[in-house]
């Protein structure tokens, strides 16, 4: 039985290290010049899956040299992959991407076969989501797709989670089909106007949400920590700050798809929101350390390490 479903992209990266990004115009001799298996939706679930989530993955990939890869990457990480699509006459989604030497990115996605996944799709992971504890989307798939999979569910009691990356205009009868949503700074301002600088305009922010129907807000601030807030049954908000770890960032490319996916992988073990969240965080600060967005993904026990050691360095 799948714990956790992942709904969602699959691209490949191809990765260039410059010594800052370009401007527009502006070219910029790099350095190495890599590919690695990315995409959020899949980027997600292979964290989840080494954080020890049993996982399945609904995503469309193309009849082509990238997308066998990606499936076969898929199952040496153990993730259910029954319902993947293959599209044949779609390729495979492309990322691009720049890392400066800062570890900043900037990413051009072509999304291929990710457009072709359809809520026709969906039927088949009906029998998942009944049985699954955690839904996990995000927004590279086609949005009518994530609003069908998102009602779903709901219908089966599954806690409904949305990273709403990349952000768009959403449509005002999605988000009460949410449990959580988990937007960062530039995502946050995209959806409610508001542009958060410290905890007060993070309050501010989850407050639209929470009026718009989502109970559960974590706004992910980078190296400024993750603002979290909850609205109780006498619809009264409750914010708390958690402090990132300090760490020497090298790529920051899959960071937000890291904690998203170990942020679910923890939540369907139980033990509560907050040791989840700091587990998250753990994760996320372990794979900016590395360069590429899969390959930095950690294992469950690395993260549990590294958040102990920081709590208890002695």
């Amino acid at each position: 039985m799948a714990q956790l479903v992942v709904i969602g992209s699959s691209n490949t990266d191809m990765i260039l290290q410059v010594p800052h990004l370009p401007g527009p115009g502006e070219t910029v001799l790099g350095g190495t010049f890599s590919t690695a298996p990315g995409g959020k939706g899949a980027n997600q679930a292979v964290a989840a899956a080494r954080a020890g989530a049993d996982v399945s993955l609904v995503a469309c990939v193309g009849r082509d040299s990238f997308g066998e890869q990606a499936l076969a990457g898929f199952a040496a990480e153990g993730i259910d992959t029954r319902h993947c699509v293959v599209d044949d006459d779609t390729p495979s989604g492309v990322a691009h991407i720049f890392v400066a030497a800062d570890g900043e990115n900037a990413i051009g996605v072509a999304s291929g076969a990710n457009a072709r996944l359809g809520i026709r799709h969906l039927q088949s992971a009906r029998s998942l989501l009944r049985k699954a504890t955690v839904l996990l989307l995000q927004l590279e798939s086609p949005l009518d797709t994530v609003i069908e999979a998102a009602r779903m569910g709901r219908a089966a009691d599954t806690v409904v989670i949305l990273n709403p990356a990349p952000a768009c205009e959403l449509p005002a009868d999605l988000y009460p089909l949410l449990d959580m949503i988990t937007p960062n700074e530039s995502e946050v301002e995209a959806l409610t106007g508001i542009a958060v600088r410290d905890a007060a305009s993070a309050a501010a922010a989850a407050a639209v949400l929470h009026d718009r129907g989502v109970n559960t807000v974590l706004v992910t601030r980078a190296a400024r920590g993750v603002y979290l807030s909850q609205r109780d049954g006498h619809n009264a908000a409750r914010g708390r700050l958690f402090d990132a770890f300090a760490v020497d960032a090298v790529d920051t490319t899959a960071a937000g798809d890291v904690f998203n996916g170990c942020l679910a992988a923890a939540l369907t073990r139980g033990g509560g929101l907050e040791a989840a969240i700091r587990f998250a965080q753990g994760a996320a600060a372990l794979s900016v350390q590395t360069l590429g967005a899969q390959t930095s993904a950690p294992t469950r026990t690395a993260i549990e390490t590294f958040v102990q050691h920081a709590f208890d360095p002695h």
